[in-house]
Order: C-alpha cells, then structure tokens, then sequence
C-alpha cells in the first residue's frame, strides 16, 4: 500500500482517474468557467463503490455515471484546506481493472485560489481582461473536481469556448498556433472554441489555463528536432519578450535532452503572464508560465527558463507522491539546472548558481526557525495541512545541495550522470516517495557500481540531510568561486570602509560595477546584507549615489537592495520607496506579484514600519494573487478573511 497524500480527501488509492474530457465555457463577464468534466477511472481493487473527488469553492450542477443522471452525489463538509470531497456513488460494484465514466457538470466561483481573473487595467495592453490558473500545489480542485494529488497521473483533452484566446497544458489541435490569433476572429466579440489534448499522462497541479491578448511567435528549433516551440504574450511584450528568449530556449531543450534523454511533450512553449503572478516560473506541460520580472533586456535572467523546462523530467516526469516529498521535485530539477549551467557556460556558473542559492536558503531556514519541521527536505504534513505554508527555498536548495554532495561522495558527475538517466529511465512516469528513490540509489550502485560506492553512500548522513531540522546544511558545501569572488572582493572592501567616517575618503566609484553581470551584482549585494554589522548609514547613502540601486529596472537588483537598506540606520529613509515599489506605485508602474520579491521585501518593511507595510498591503492587496494574498497577510499577522470582507 502507498502512502496516503496528507491533503486529499480522494479514494484514488481504491479508484483513480486515467483520462479527463473538459467541455469549458469562460465567462469574463462573471469571472467563472463554466462545463463539464467526464473521468474516465479505473479501479484498482475489487468491489469499488463509490468515487470520491477533491473540490474547493465549486458549485457542483449534476452528475452522470456512464451516461446515466444519478441524484444521490454529496458534497461533504468543507475543510478549510483540502475543500469538500464529492462523493459520487456507482450503479454498479467494480472490479479491479474494470473502468467507469463519471461526468460532472459545475461552475467555478469567486472564492477560489486557482483562477485569477484580471481586469483589463491589470494588463499591459488594458484592453482586454485576463485569465490564467495555479493549481500548484493543491488548487486544482478550486478548478475542477478532481483526485488531486501527483499520486495520480492522467490524461485530457479539451475543447474550451471563449472571446479571448485561450492556452492549456496541452498540444493544441485547432485553431492553429501559428494561424491568425483567435482564428481570424474579433478578439474580444466572437466566441471562439479551442480544442487541446495532452496525451502524456501529468498530476493534476499540471493542469493550467490562461486566457486572453496574447500573440505567438515560434522560436528556431535545432536541427533534427520533432518538438516545437515558441513565446505567447501580450502584443505589447511581444518584441521584448521574443528577443529575451529565442536565443536560449531551445538550446537550453536540446542541451537537457542530451544529458537526460528524450523531450516527451511535443511543444515547448512559454507564456509570459501578467505581473501578479505569484512565481518565476510554472512548468506547465507544453506552456511554460513565466514572469514578466524576467524580461530583464540582457537574457540574464533567463536561467529559470532552464529550471522551468528541466521539470519535464523532474516534476512532469518523475513526480513525486505527495507534498511530503515535494524535493525530489525541486531539489532534483534545480541540481540538474546547474549541471546544464555548467555543460552550458562552465563550472563557475554552476558555481555561481550555488553561491546565489544558498543565501536564499539561509534565509529560509532561519524564517523557519520557530517551525523547525519546516526545515526539513521530507516534511511530516499533519492530515490536512496546508503545503503552502512551507513553501520556500529549502526543498530547492536543501535538495540540490544533497544531491551535489552524493555526486562527490561517490566521485563525481561521471559516476553520477549515469546513474540519473537511469533514475529518468526507471521511474518516468510514476509517482515516487524518498524512500523509493533512496532505495533505487542504492540498487543501481549495486548493480553497477562498486562495493566502494556502497560504502561511501553508507557514509552519507541520510537522517540528518531528510529528517532533520537546523540553520545549516548537515555538511559544510564548497563551490567554485571564480565568478563570485570579484562581487565578494567589493563587497568585502565596502565592509571594511565601515569605520571611516569621512565619506569624502572612500575609495568607490560607479565604475567599479562595470566588470560584473547581473548575477554577479546580485552576489555583490547578498555579501554586503550577509555581515553580522550592516553598513552605516552615510554609507548606504554613497552607496547608493554611486550605483543607483534603488533606481534599477532590475528586479533582481532593487530588491536585494531594499532587503540589504531595510536592516541598517538608512531603513526609514528607504522604507517608503521599498513600499512604492513593490506595489507598483512608483514610475515602474508594475505591482511586484512574484513572492520571491513581494514577500520578503513586505516583512522587511513591517520591521521597520508596521503601520506602514500593513497599510501598502491594504491598499493593493486585490492586485496581489490570491496565494500571494494569504502567504503575505500570515508574513504581516492579519486575517486575510477580515481583509477581504472589509475590502
């Protein structure tokens, strides 16, 4: 028997989903999607009677089972994270591998997490309206009812009717991609149906819908290549957002094939979203969401792109059972994104990548430090908790940095590359626990390896680096430091210059920046807020005279400034250019959605000035998605309920 997922109230370990047929209908106008959503399940154990979904925030209209109106379905009491199970009784007692067709028709409603429509002043073309999904890691059943869980892997097909174009996790079969947007129809007036199918079994956090202004420009795939892929945007975003990421998308594609194997999904797409979206990237099967902080003009940022497509092995591909286990998700993808740095540029840039992770990391542990079991890479969640609560870098830079540091215990990438295409090839597919990767480590070395290798996993602290809570990793890692030590060079000198106090002697000079790239500058900044002494005020003041960091285009940038000036004397003079910005108030323009930025900047400021980052939030909290809502109004201590009501 599996382990049951801590968050669904779903019978799929007796009965579970194979393939869903969505007939959709957007309504902009009331801000819900309408239709139906038919299962296909197949039942894995003798005399199965009855199905139960997840759902959350849906009004349920009728249910058929094969085809045949049933009166007697209910809805259970709502919990308030996992929603209400639907409980749908059969006609007939199934046996073990013996299918059955259950058709819901429903509506969404307002009160949900995974939708958020936008008005069309949220957009950058304020035109039109906007729609787009995130069902990660437990709202797709705000979206559909549904067995949702990555315990279960299924396929879908779509046909979806709407004013404005319309996007999903899937190949699309008609209109045509690269045909005229909207099928030559008038963007906006005329009722468009578009039609999709994933053929590739997914988890349901993977379903994903986006809808609105946005165009299609393909990007050159290489040589020899079957799948396809392009950017979607807004018609605004269109030049910038071409230019950002055909250059590297693709080859970033081609580069993870040859290292770990076949691309599965057919089209690589990316959809540049609007500026509340909540993440860097969602690595939706076949559409990409990205964040329009990466449109940085210098293809700096377009790392995460190789995070994001790095998924379709590990995530969309190898997933993991349950929210528990959510590192071998992010652990493992952001420890093969810096391998592909490294294949790609070279060893210092995964170097880098390590030096920039682990600052986050170290914050994230020490944000946990009241709720140690949230420092741990395999969390025990209680029956109902929410996973979200302990979203954060840990199970990326946790898991990456264990990872790194079984490749060196066992000697290397090429005694290790090997073994992850078999890890790949083993487990694509399926969905998987810590202990059945651990289990397939040791299986592999035994049958490949040498009893050398067994002893040196044998040496590895495995309770230490899965169950095991703290402020620091269990081993103290090392990275390649070539990149990073001209930023550090800097900085150090910069904290050295603390004591003078006549800033007319200070030996800086806006030039001094001129030899690092981005990501170099963000190290640079990182280092200067890592000193157990911030730097004195007079000395932010030059600092930032010298550099304009506060006056940057740079996402990246201005908000590791503001975190760095927020903990110093210089904090009140800042605070309120951080609570502009991060809003959208200021001549950017753009609300910061990303909780990378939003989150951390908002708790930086309540240190400073309660009132003021209580205030900020209140004022553009609707513009914020509604994970983002919730997660900020905890970081501010507010009840998010008494917020809306009173909004």
């Amino acid at each position: 028997m599996h382990e049951a997922d801590p968050t669904s109230q779903s019978n799929y370990l007796q009965i579970a989903t194979k393939h869903i047929t969505f007939d959709w209908t957007v309504d902009f106008d009331n801000k819900v999607i309408t239709g139906t959503a038919t299962h296909e399940l197949i039942a894995k154990f003798d005399e199965v009677s009855e199905v139960i979904f997840d759902t959350s925030y849906l009004h349920i209209e009728g249910v058929k089972v094969d085809g045949d109106t049933i009166q007697d379905f209910r809805l259970g009491p709502k919990h308030e994270v996992m929603g209400s199970a639907l409980h749908v009784p059969l006609p007939r007692t199934l046996s073990a591998g013996s299918s059955i067709l259950v058709a819901i028709t429903y509506r969404t409603t307002a009160n949900g997490t995974a939708l958020q429509f936008l008005e069309k002043e949220q957009t950058q073309g304020k035109t039109f309206p906007f729609l787009f999904s995130q069902c990660q890691p437990i709202y797709a059943r705000d979206l559909i009812p549904v067995q949702d869980t990555p315990s279960v892997k299924l396929t879908y097909s779509a046909s979806v009717r709407s004013v404005l174009p319309v996007l999903l996790s899937a190949r699309r079969i008609s209109p045509p991609s690269d045909g005229p947007a909207h099928g030559g129809k008038i963007i906006g007036k005329d009722e468009v149906v578009y039609t999709y199918d994933q053929p590739t079994p997914i988890p349901s956090y993977l379903l994903a819908i986006a809808a609105g202004n946005f165009q299609y420009r393909p990007f050159q795939v290489p040589d020899g290549k079957q799948w396809k892929s392009g950017v979607w945007s807004e018609p605004e975003l269109m030049d910038s957002s071409f230019w950002e990421f055909s250059r590297d998308t693709t080859r970033f594609l081609a580069a993870a094939e040859n290292l770990v194997g076949p691309y599965r999904f057919g089209v690589y797409d990316l959809l540049v979203l609007p500026a509340s979206f909540p993440y860097g990237g969602m690595e939706n099967p076949c559409l990409t969401f990205v964040t329009p902080t990466l449109l940085a003009g210098d293809r700096s940022l377009t790392g995460v792109v190789i995070h994001e497509l790095t998924h379709s092995w590990f995530g969309n591909g190898v997933t993991h059972a349950h929210a528990s286990h959510f590192w071998l998700n992010e652990g493992w993808t952001t420890y093969v994104e810096r391998v592909l740095l490294q294949i790609i540029h070279s060893p210092a840039h995964r170097g880098l990548s390590y030096v920039i992770g682990r600052k986050g990391l170290l914050d994230a542990l020490a944000f946990f430090e009241d709720r140690p079991k949230y420092q741990k890479l395999v969390i025990d969640f209680d029956n109902g908790e929410n996973p979200d609560s302990a979203y954060s870098r840990v199970p990326y830079d946790k898991g990456a940095n264990f990872l790194l540091h079984i490749e060196r215990t066992l000697g290397g990438l090429e005694v290790f590359l090997p073994y992850v295409k078999d890890y790949i090839a083993t487990y694509m597919g399926h969905s998987i626990t810590t202990e059945t990767w651990k289990n397939h480590l040791y299986a592999y070395f035994q049958k490949n390896g040498s009893e050398q290798q067994i002893k040196a996993l044998n040496s590895i602290n495995w309770d230490a680096w899965l169950h095991q809570s703290g402020l620091h990793l269990p081993v103290e890692m090392e990275y390649d430091l070539t990149l990073a030590n001209p930023a550090n060079v800097l900085a150090d000198r910069w904290y050295e210059s603390r004591h003078t106090t006549d800033i007319s002697k200070l030996d800086f000079k806006g030039s001094d920046l001129d030899s690092l790239d981005a990501n170099q500058r963000a190290v640079f900044l990182e280092r200067l807020e890592s000193y157990d002494e911030p730097l004195p005020a007079g000395h932010l003041f030059h600092f930032d005279k010298l550099y304009s960091f506060s006056k940057t285009l740079s996402t990246e940038l201005r908000f590791r400034f503001y975190i760095l000036v927020l903990k110093s004397q210089a904090a009140m003079h800042f605070v309120q250019g951080a609570a502009t910005w991060v809003i959208g108030a200021d001549d950017t323009g753009v609300i910061k959605g990303r909780m990378k930025f939003c989150r951390p900047v908002f708790r930086a400021m309540f240190k400073v000035n309660p009132d003021l980052a209580i205030s900020t939030f209140r004022q553009a909290q609707t513009q914020f998605h509604p994970i983002a809502q919730s997660l900020i109004a905890q970081d501010l201590g507010l009840d998010l309920a008494g917020l809306r009501a009173r909004g």
